[in-house]
């Protein structure tokens, strides 16, 4: 069995890639080359050709994991002819001409949701006393505050920009559905993963699983890694 050693890490909204700091130790103490990718989030193109530059700088076959939003630039970013796999984790993952509106939308917001509607500028930003309890509620109050404090500017035009060609369809899936989840529904990511027959991993977690439960999400991407 081969060990793909290449691994990609791609953070979502109201985040920046500090987040995946427990994961990137797990995975480069196991020898893996580890990538965590500047999700500019001013649209969905944009982060595609962040991974795509990422992608071509390794030049060999690699795992693309995602986080939240970012499940929906791996699943156009995926595409790429060295991405051997992808790994969802507690993210959007849309099928060709949807968008990760449209999933958000299949089911009622938690009483946590504290995402609000664009500015004037077309950014969409999370209410500060929400953010705790919305995205992070197993993490301790000094680390969500660092959350909040660090999150990237997410421009809307992203969550509404639909998928042209979902890599998902040809390539290896996995996923991780955190059951505590109030940002995406847990319901949501089983019905996505379902359609999409990713092999799914439940973990007890907050939205913010990849933080809380890196052990757990780590080994999901290892058991991507290893192909026939």
């Amino acid at each position: 069995m081969k060990t793909i050693k290449n691994i990609v890490l791609v953070h979502g909204a109201f985040a920046d890639g500090s987040g995946w700091r427990g994961i990137y130790d797990i995975l480069a103490k196991r020898g893996y080359n580890v990538t965590v990718i500047h999700n500019p989030l001013t649209s969905l193109e944009d982060g595609v050709q962040a991974i795509n530059l990422a992608l071509d700088k390794l030049g060999d076959s690699t795992v693309l994991v995602g986080h939240s939003y970012g499940g929906a630039i791996i699943t156009e970013a995926g595409n790429h002819d060295l991405v051997a796999a992808l790994v969802y984790v507690a993210a959007f993952q849309p099928g060709d001409g949807e968008t990760a509106l449209q999933w958000i939308q299949t089911a009622p917001p938690a009483p946590e949701n504290g995402v609000l509607p664009p500015d004037e500028n077309g950014i969409i930003y999370y209410e500060k006393n929400k953010y705790h309890m919305g995205i992070c509620a197993d993490l301790n109050e000094e680390d969500a505050n660092f959350m909040y404090a660090s999150q990237g500017a997410f421009y809307a035009k992203g969550f509404v920009t639909a998928i042209k060609s979902a890599a998902w369809k040809s390539k290896p899936s996995y996923g991780v559905i955190a059951t505590e989840d109030k940002s995406i529904p847990p319901e949501i990511q089983e019905a996505m993963y379902k359609r999409s027959k990713t092999i799914s991993t439940y973990v007890k977690a907050s939205h913010a699983v990849y933080i809380s439960q890196p052990e757990a999400v780590a080994d999901v991407i290892i058991s991507a890694s290893k192909r026939d």
